[in-house]
């Protein structure tokens, strides 16, 4: 694989090493661990994905406060750029618009 490669033809091996990556340098950021990578796609520049965060543990867990962060990777996968996109309850559903 070239750096010349169009974003669309990158391997699966590479995106779940992305996916991996972009968890690991959030969770060394704030200190939390990861609950999950809900997307991941790529970009002209490298790679962009969202990962869920537990900001506040309650009980019950349902009523747990996450956090969905937008992270942006270069292509080799080092952290370039977060931020806090959502706050929500574990329990809170997203509704159609």
């Amino acid at each position: 694989m070239t750096s010349s490669e169009p974003a669309g033809r990158r391997s699966k091996g590479k995106a779940a090493r992305i996916m991996r990556s972009a968890a690991e340098q959030l969770s060394e950021l704030l200190g939390r661990p990861p609950e999950s990578v809900s997307a991941l796609k790529p970009t002209e520049d490298g790679w962009e994905a969202d990962v869920e965060v537990v900001e506040l543990e309650r009980i019950p867990d349902t009523t747990s406060v996450l956090a969905s962060y937008k992270v942006t990777l270069d292509d080799e996968g080092d952290l370039v750029e977060y931020r806090r996109t959502r706050r929500y309850t574990r329990g809170q559903i997203d509704r159609p618009s």
